[in-house]
């Protein structure tokens, strides 16, 4: 079993690199709260000369992260920019890919989605495809919810786009699920489902063409680290575009990294990135400098 290296802070390492694709959720904050200390190493690495894209799975327009982010206390000054897979998302929506009339399944917050793509919500029976964006009530709903849903859905061959590939988020101390947890119901019952978000590769090409615009020029692969708390998301999207990646420890997989999200057990980290296949180049408990 191969180990991970175990660091305090980014300044460990910030020197090899000159751009960050950095996570959202899990790791500058958990839903409620930013967590201590993340705003001032991500102002501390651009002070350095360096530059920092957000890159979140967030089903919604990347337009509407600053203003909540700026609620949690995570100011403009720690990021240059923000993609997200909403944005990915509406694209699709507006090139009407899947054709007008859809069936959204998610709470009312990520209607914005829709805002000048000319597709329609219509009820399920008068549906081309579908868009899943999250459960309608995150805090009491799962896949199981679906099951007899998405069964019919499936008969009926309708495609599905997933807004956010992630299965689970932390809301506080709580774990809620996300629409990646339904796409993939929807996958084992038979129905075709579309990505937008990491790990999936045409988010990164997007990534790398702001970091352009963000930079003036392009930054190699090998000058690019990648932040997150998601083995399936960001660790795997990093490590399947062969870029290297900074594991968040303290974030979803908190629980299988010791009894103390602060404090990181090196073998049981490993495991975790053995079994995932993926090796980071360093894990800490938390972003900070």
């Amino acid at each position: 079993m191969r180990s991970v290296p175990l660091i305090a802070g980014l300044s460990a390492i910030a020197d090899r690199y000159e751009a960050l694709i950095c996570d959202v959720w899990g790791v500058l904050h958990n839903g409620r709260d930013a967590y201590p200390g993340v705003a001032a190493a991500l102002r501390t690495f651009r002070d350095r000369g360096g530059h920092v894209l957000l890159l979140s799975n967030a089903p919604r327009p990347s337009t509407e992260l600053p203003a909540m982010l700026g609620r949690l206390g995570i100011p403009d000054t720690a990021y240059d920019g923000i993609l997200t897979s909403g944005d990915a998302t509406r694209e699709c929506l507006t090139r009407h890919t899947f054709g007008r009339d859809c069936y959204h399944i998610g709470p009312d917050r990520d209607l914005a989605l829709f805002d000048g793509t000319n597709v329609t919500r219509v009820e399920e029976d008068r549906a081309a495809f579908i868009l899943v964006t999250g459960p309608f009530n995150d805090e009491v709903e799962g896949p199981e919810d679906y099951r007899e849903q998405f069964t019919r859905l499936v008969e009926r061959r309708l495609p599905l786009i997933c807004a956010n590939p992630d299965i689970v988020v932390e809301r506080g101390p709580k774990h809620i699920y996300c629409a990646g947890a339904l796409a993939a119901l929807y996958e084992e019952l038979g129905g075709a489902v579309t990505y937008f978000g990491k790990p999936h590769g045409p988010i990164y090409s997007v990534a790398r063409q702001h970091l352009i615009e963000i930079s003036g020029k392009a930054i190699p692969d090998t000058h690019i680290l990648a932040i997150g708390d998601g083995m399936a998301t960001d660790m795997k999207g990093a490590d399947t575009q062969g870029i290297d990646a900074l594991f968040v420890t303290g974030g979803i997989a908190a629980a299988k990294c010791g009894p103390d999200p602060e404090k990181p057990q090196a073998d049981l980290v490993a495991r975790l990135c053995e079994e995932a296949g993926i090796r980071p180049v360093a894990a800490l408990p938390r972003l900070v400098w």
